[in-house]
């Protein structure tokens, strides 16, 4: 192996996150397919291409991250996060399990995807900060930053295998098996998480019962203007850009006239992108505000290009392109606050930045299915290409500021 590939891959020399990786792998493919699944079925047999009803979805999905946020991040930092995520896991997969079962047998409705959305939603929302933040405890501070953006490596080749997978299977068996199937991935990473090394753990010290919570988050956040540009920039993006589920199940069907195959290929595509921004990040020490403003600046482009694009050949290239600094930015940014967070702090800042990557989305899921209701497809990507460039320029609003305060100091 190259000196670039071992310093790349570093991260895996540890044990403990060798086996957790390998677990999580497995579980994410299959939480990939049933995200392509669940869309589809919502998209073409619960409704008639109703973009707004994905958006719906989307919104009970993610809207927990934002309303359980006094609780989640308190959580990541009160309590031991293996054995959390044993339990937020197990689940998760029993809720799949559920989905699965009622959809199989042909007794589902729209009301309860929405409701089993709600249920998965409130189970994430606190296993997301404790997923996060546990990477630490895997390989340490030193190793932080590189297993943050291995970790979305992972994550994102799942999302390249799992819904180019879900797409076939929905075409050969159904949506039903596919959640069924991801109920069975969830064995890979409760089996990774009892196979840790508990005495390798690298544990910080846990809150106390009495500690600030969530407030003493926001107020730790409000003072550190760094983390204030990066959240008012994550929300930009992640509200009103991150909405791929809609942007690529309206495009397929109503401006390439394709089925699940040629949607499972398209999200394939962006998961390409993808990988590579986190490989790319991965190579990287640090993350830096200025490389967010560019990847603000190259996703705002991609998803225009994107919007643009006359066939679905072209429209995948500006996928790979929107993917790819999609990736660069998510992982900066998470890497940049956890590594500039004090370790007490970690798990309510993260729970913060997970709750405004995510909470964003009932706000601008409902929006941007609308526009493709009403208007189309590419008028509700022109809206994600809008929240790049505006993140940009909130980021290069920052440097400047901060170059003038540098500037006054010295002198």
């Amino acid at each position: 192996m190259s000196d670039n590939a071992s310093g790349m891959f570093r991260s895996l020399r540890v044990y403990n996150y060798r086996v957790w990786a390998s677990g999580a792998l497995v579980s994410n493919v299959g939480t990939w397919m049933q995200r392509v699944a669940q869309d589809w079925l919502v998209l073409t047999a619960l409704t008639h291409h109703n973009a707004s009803a994905v958006g719906v979805t989307m919104a009970l999905q993610f809207g927990p991250q934002l309303l359980l946020l006094p609780w989640t991040g308190y959580a990541a930092d009160r309590f031991d996060r293996r054995k959390l995520l044993m339990a937020t896991q197990a689940m998760l997969g029993l809720l799949a399990l559920g989905l699965g079962l009622v959809t199989v047998t042909g007794i589902v409705t729209l009301w309860q995807v929405y409701g089993f959305a709600l249920l998965l939603g409130c189970v994430t929302a606190f296993d997301a900060p404790a997923r996060q933040t546990f990477v630490n405890e895997l390989v340490g501070e030193a190793q932080l930053a590189n297993a943050v953006a291995l970790n979305s490596t992972s994550f994102n080749a799942a999302r390249m295998i799992g819904p180019a997978v879900a797409g076939l299977l929905i075409a050969a068996v159904g949506t039903g098996w596919v959640f069924l199937i991801n109920a069975v991935s969830f064995a890979g990473v409760l089996a990774s998480l009892s196979l840790l090394r508990v005495h390798e753990l690298h544990t910080s010290e846990r809150v106390g019962r009495k500690a600030g919570g969530i407030a003493e988050g926001f107020r730790y956040v409000w003072r550190r203007p760094d983390l204030m540009t990066v959240l008012v920039m994550l929300f930009l993006i992640g509200t009103f850009g991150f909405n791929f589920p809609i942007y690529i199940s309206t495009m397929s069907l109503t401006a390439f006239h394709g089925g699940a195959g040629q949607y499972g290929l398209l999200t394939s595509a962006f998961a390409i992108g993808s990988v590579g921004g986190a490989l790319y990040a991965a190579r990287r020490e640090l993350p830096e505000m200025r490389r967010l403003c560019i990847a603000s600046a190259v996703f705002g482009v991609g998803c225009l290009l994107a919007a643009l694009s006359p066939n679905e050949g072209l429209f995948a290239a500006a996928l790979v392109v929107t993917g790819l600094s999609a990736l660069i930015f998510t992982t900066g940014t998470n890497s940049l606050m956890q590594l500039t967070t004090e370790p007490a702090m970690r798990g309510r800042v993260m729970a913060l930045r997970i709750a405004i990557a995510m909470g964003g989305t009932p706000i601008g899921a409902p929006i941007v299915g609308s526009i493709a209701d009403h208007f189309g497809p590419r008028w509700a990507m022109v809206a994600g290409a809008a929240a790049g460039i505006v993140a940009m320029l909130v980021g290069l609003r920052h440097l400047s500021v901060s170059r003038t305060r540098e500037a006054t100091a010295k002198a």
